[in-house]
């Protein structure tokens, strides 16, 4: 499954399932329903942005503490083999977030 994510603002968004459901627990859509369908207001917009950079800065806090833990033979491949972050995941929803608040037009999904 995917989630597509769209607005009168900004061109759609699509992302793969467990990245988008991630994405909508970090803004507060935790029911099944939300998971499925829902919107995100502008006047919620500001909050939703906040959280998702708050959950970007733990997250990165936890992978240096486990990069500061690993052994000394494996500290330098440590940092280098992390992947893609939550920040990369959730930028481009954040810059969708911005956009359509600067415009006030709202973000669907399931729909």
């Amino acid at each position: 499954m995917i989630y597509k994510f769209k607005s009168k603002a900004t061109g759609d968004l699509i992302m793969l399932e467990e990245n988008g459901r991630t994405i909508l627990r970090i803004i507060g859509k935790t029911d099944p329903q939300a998971l499925k369908q829902g919107i995100v207001l502008p006047k919620d917009m500001p909050a939703a942005i906040a959280a998702l950079q708050e959950a970007v800065i733990h997250e990165e806090a936890r992978n240096q503490e486990k990069a500061h833990a690993a052994p000394e033979a494996g500290r330098a491949n440590a940092g280098a083999i992390q992947g893609i972050g939550l920040r990369q995941r959730s930028l481009p929803f954040i810059r969708m977030l911005e956009r359509c608040h600067a415009e006030n037009k709202e973000i669907v999904w399931g729909v």
